[in-house]
C-alpha cells in the first residue's frame, strides 16, 4: 500500500468513490473496493472522511453547487427569483430519472445525517434570499424550518420513479405547485413559474447539467465517466 499526503488521499478516495458509486450504486460499494481503487489504507480513510457517508457529503457539496450555478445562469433573465428555485428543484428532480444509480445518491443524501444537514442548511441560506421577500416576517432560522418539510417533499418525490402514471411533468408540477404555494409565492406567479418550466426541455438540459457535474468531478479528481451513464 503507497502512503500519501492527506490531500492526495482525499482526491484519490473522491476519485474512486465517484465511479464505483455511479457503475455500482451507493449502497453496492463496499469498503473494500473504495480502498483498492483509491489505493489507500483504513486508516487513512477514516482519518480524512471518518465513514463512507463522509464521501457522500463532499459529493453532495459539490452537485449542489453546481446545481444552483446551471439554475442561476438558465434563469438569468426570468422575472422573479422563484424562478431560480423552480429551476433548480426541477434539474434535481430530472436528473433523477436519468440514472438510477444517480437517483440512489441523491435519496441518500437526502436520508444520511451529515450529508442531509448539509442540504438543509445550505439550501435554507438561498430559501431565505429567493422567498424571504415573500415572507419578511420570518428569520433566516423560519427558513431552516420550513426546507425540513420542502426537503421532504423533495425525498419523497425522487424516490418515485417516473412512469405511465406519473410522468415527469406531472411530478415537476405537484412538486413545484406545493412547495411554492407553501413558501407563499402568489397564485398568478405562480402559474407562470410553472408555465415557465413547462416551456423548457428539462430533460436534455439535465443531461447537460449532469455531463457538466461529471465533467467537474473528472477536472478535480482525475476520473473518466463511463459512457453508458
Amino acid at each position: 500500500m503507497r502512503r500519501y499526503d492527506s490531500q492526495d488521499a482525499r482526491r484519490r478516495v473522491l476519485a474512486a468513490c465517484a465511479r464505483l458509486f455511479l457503475e455500482k450504486g451507493y449502497t453496492k460499494t463496499r469498503m473494500v473496493d473504495i480502498l483498492r481503487e483509491a489505493d489507500v489504507s483504513s486508516s487513512s480513510f477514516q482519518n480524512i472522511f471518518g465513514a463512507k457517508d463522509g464521501v457522500l457529503t463532499a459529493f453532495v457539496e459539490i452537485m449542489f453547487s453546481g446545481q444552483f450555478d446551471a439554475a442561476r445562469q438558465l434563469a438569468a433573465d426570468a422575472p422573479t427569483p422563484a424562478h431560480v428555485y423552480a429551476v433548480e428543484t426541477a434539474l434535481q428532480l430530472a436528473l433523477t430519472e436519468l440514472n438510477e444509480n444517480l437517483r440512489e445518491i441523491y435519496i441518500e443524501a437526502y436520508s444520511q445525517r451529515e450529508a442531509s444537514e448539509y442540504i438543509f442548511r445550505e439550501t435554507a441560506k438561498e430559501l431565505y434570499q429567493i422567498f424571504g421577500p415573500y415572507q419578511p416576517s420570518l428569520t433566516a432560522q423560519d427558513f431552516y424550518t420550513l426546507e425540513l418539510g420542502s426537503a421532504g417533499l423533495m425525498r419523497g418525490y425522487m424516490a418515485h420513479p417516473c412512469d405511465e402514471t406519473l410522468t415527469l411533468e406531472q411530478k415537476l408540477e405537484a412538486f413545484l405547485s406545493l412547495s411554492l404555494r407553501g413558501y407563499c409565492v402568489p397564485e398568478d406567479e405562480l402559474q407562470k413559474v410553472l408555465q415557465f418550466i413547462a416551456g423548457m426541455d428539462i430533460r436534455a438540459i439535465s443531461e447537460k447539467v449532469m455531463q457538466d457535474l461529471f465533467q467537474a468531478l473528472a477536472m478535480r479528481y482525475d476520473f473518466t465517466l463511463p459512457e453508458t451513464v
